[in-house]
């Protein structure tokens, strides 16, 4: 379950969005006084991918199970480490070369804690979180498995 604060609000970000992801945004909503550390980590659509060059990426979600699925991941992690804050954004849709396709945000006291919770969440994301991958080249497409 979300962690939530004083005034019942849940310190914790979970978004599927079409929208380009404001990363200062995100830096913003998990910072707090009590973390020494920040971690972010932003997943951009490449140029080359398996010696092919991709136009662009387009993704698709179960948004629902998406989002149940990123509060159980951060259930997971705050039984692990000592983190404060973690924001979860992907998009969904075409998405260009360069632009940002999931975006995690992890607080903590400590880096150490910060990065394997960070780690945590785009490994645990690949394998269990309902969003699907295609990749659109010049003359043809393909959907990726997760990791």
């Amino acid at each position: 379950m979300p962690r939530t604060n004083k005034k019942g609000k849940d310190d914790n970000l979970f978004k599927i969005t079409t929208q380009k992801i404001g990363v200062e945004s995100v830096v913003r909503k998990v910072h707090d006084i009590e973390s020494g550390a920040v971690v972010l980590f932003i997943g951009t659509v490449r140029k080359l991918s398996k010696g092919k060059e991709v136009e662009y990426l387009e993704y698709e979600a179960y948004k629902e199970m998406a989002l149940r699925e990123f509060c159980k991941i951060v259930g997971e992690i705050k039984e692990k480490w000592n983190v404060k804050k973690i924001a979860i954004i992907h998009r969904t849709g075409k998405i260009k070369l360069g632009e940002a396709s999931v975006v995690i945000a992890v607080s903590a006291p400590h880096r150490d804690e910060a990065f394997q919770a960070s780690r945590y969440v785009i490994e645990k994301l690949k394998q269990t979180v309902p969003i699907w991958k295609k990749e659109v080249w010049e003359g043809g497409e393909e959907w990726i498995q997760g990791s």
